[in-house]
């Protein structure tokens, strides 16, 4: 049984409200899609390294995903309300704890590549699949012809991955975190795909469909609450499993992630985005043989140029008639 009238009948709605309702939810679920695509650039960068290589990846995997998405769409169109409420359920998981399993395939399994792709694939398909349904749904109500529809369709998705695009550098990473930034975009995303087709579309559906979409939706967002509310636990589990049990310091800036870990029995180490930068097993090697032969020389004032940890300028400072030592920006 279709759980949706055929594409072309029209539901007795007024229509402007209802069309406007559709672009609403097509600028959030576009804000929502490039949010998934900048985390998963951004937290590959900081675990595998090399920004330009995984930047490359994410970006090209997901738009051949989308296109592979797009052409999947076709099979959904006569359900095309079901097919989408579905759709933005699943979505909204993967997207939301797709930092989650990154984080975790690093930590536990020392390999994040094969996660990163499968994310790339998956949410890229779940979001080209998005604009043929939404289609299909705003025909319904819009009294343009085809392609006025579709230009309005498009300005919604791209003013929405505008703010998405800037949402996330300056909103969800320095308020939230990468982790819970990520879940917070999944918990909207559900909740604007399942209000859509529960409320526009509801008369669409049969009893058993909407019974179906109703329970994902909870599921789902029960999930991502129920992820966040632990999210600080598998942060410090993650850490653990990466740099052992010492841990001493571990913060966030508004550039990078910065760990320290040693101590009482064994040296201090400094990791810098997960990468081990000062080891105090070795650091006077490199340190002392830079910084020393050079005080041979008129030392009254000092520059430091990129030695931001400090270790140049604390060898620097033994000599008493150092007047200053400037460290660069």
């Amino acid at each position: 049984m279709s759980s949706s009238p055929p594409a072309g009948t029209r539901l007795p709605d007024r229509a402007d409200a209802a069309r406007y309702l559709i672009l609403t939810v097509v600028f959030i679920c576009s804000a929502c899609g490039l949010v998934y695509e900048l985390e998963l650039v951004a937290l590959a960068s900081y675990l595998i390294g090399d920004s330009v290589t995984q930047a490359s990846v994410v970006l090209s995997v997901m738009v051949f995903a989308m296109g592979l998405g797009s052409l999947a769409a076709k099979r959904l169109r006569l359900r095309a309300a079901f097919g989408f409420g579905l759709l933005e359920a699943g979505l909204a998981l993967l997207g939301g704890c797709s930092a989650l399993v990154l984080y975790a395939a690093f930590a536990w399994m020392g390999e994040a590549r094969y996660a990163l792709v499968g994310f790339s694939l998956a949410i890229g398909m779940l979001i080209g699949a998005e604009i043929p349904l939404l289609m299909t749904l705003i025909q319904r109500f819009s009294r343009q012809e085809a392609d006025g529809t579709v230009a309005d369709l498009f300005a919604a998705d791209y003013v929405g991955a505008l703010i998405g695009g800037l949402a996330f550098p300056f909103l969800l990473l320095p308020w939230l975190g990468q982790l819970t930034g990520a879940l917070l975009t999944g918990a909207v995303n559900a909740v604007a795909g399942g209000a859509l087709v529960l409320t526009l579309f509801g008369r669409d559906l049969t009893p058993r469909s909407r019974w179906v979409l109703l329970t994902v939706n909870v599921l789902v967002l029960a999930t991502l609450a129920t992820a966040a509310v632990l999210v600080d636990d598998f942060e410090r589990a993650a850490r653990r499993a990466v740099y052992g049990t010492g841990v001493r310091v571990a913060v966030h800036t508004d550039v990078q992630e910065v760990v320290l870990t040693g101590g009482r029995d064994g040296p201090l180490e400094l990791y810098l985005d997960g990468r081990l930068r000062v080891s105090g097993r070795d650091e006077f090697r490199y340190h002392e043989a830079l910084v020393h032969p050079a005080m041979r020389g008129p030392h009254a004032r000092v520059l430091i140029l990129g030695g931001g940890d400090g270790l140049a300028a604390r060898e620097v400072l033994r000599y008493g008639d150092v007047r200053a030592a400037s460290p660069s920006p």
